[in-house]
């Protein structure tokens, strides 16, 4: 998806060409300066643009899934956000969907009292504040890809260190293994068998 948001840049000119009457007559010295014309120059409207891996569902709202622990819904008829778990819910995602919202608090997206648990299971949403100049939809939009563009080196990190921890496993080296010796590998190892035991809390079964 990709959005443009439209702002005005203006230039403030004051003129140099200002008269300053000194007059000494009296025992004070007054100075007068005569109020200064300033013209406002508009110029063409700056394009801002970004874009987010997003989806448009049937009744209006936005689905963004840029983030690797959570996905983002905003709610344009509920004027919401709310933030879930991409996949599980833990401390890392909790984290995650925190800094989302203090982001888009400090930012004056979301109302400050309005941040809370949603209904579903790991979810956090808040209220988006109304404006009558600014389309609050496409701020919330612009707001929440700088925060995913911030995130991107934490994502990177995270995505690396699951790659390192893989190839560790599959292939962890001379230092953290061990050749494969059939005669130090059987079926039942030591003094404790493993089946053929009588087991009371099975109802006095055997194992097998």
């Amino acid at each position: 998806m990709k959005i443009g948001l439209t702002d005005l840049e203006m230039n403030v000119n004051v003129s140099d060409t200002d008269n300053i009457n000194v007059n000494t007559q009296q025992p004070g010295i007054r100075v007068n300066i005569p109020d200064k014309p300033i013209k406002v120059d508009i110029k063409s409207p700056v394009i801002s643009e970004f874009r987010l891996n997003a989806r448009a569902t049937l009744n209006g709202d936005i689905m963004i899934f840029d983030h690797n622990d959570i996905d983002i819904m905003v709610l344009s008829e509920q004027k919401k956000v709310i933030a879930f778990a991409k996949d599980l819910m833990s401390e890392i995602v909790y984290g995650t969907e925190a800094r989302l919202f203090d982001h888009l608090k400090r930012k004056g997206i979301v109302a400050y009292d309005s941040i809370q648990g949603g209904n579903v299971y790991g979810s956090l949403e808040g209220k988006l504040l109304q404006s009558k100049k600014f389309d609050v939809v496409k701020l919330t939009l612009k707001n929440i890809s700088e925060w995913i563009r911030s995130e991107k080196p934490y994502m990177n990190n995270m995505e690396e260190f699951e790659e390192m921890e893989s190839d560790w496993l599959v292939d962890p080296g001379g230092e953290h293994s061990t050749e494969f010796d059939a005669r130090r590998h059987a079926e039942e190892k030591g003094a404790i068998r493993q089946h053929n035991l009588f087991a009371p809390y099975l109802y006095g079964k055997y194992s097998y």
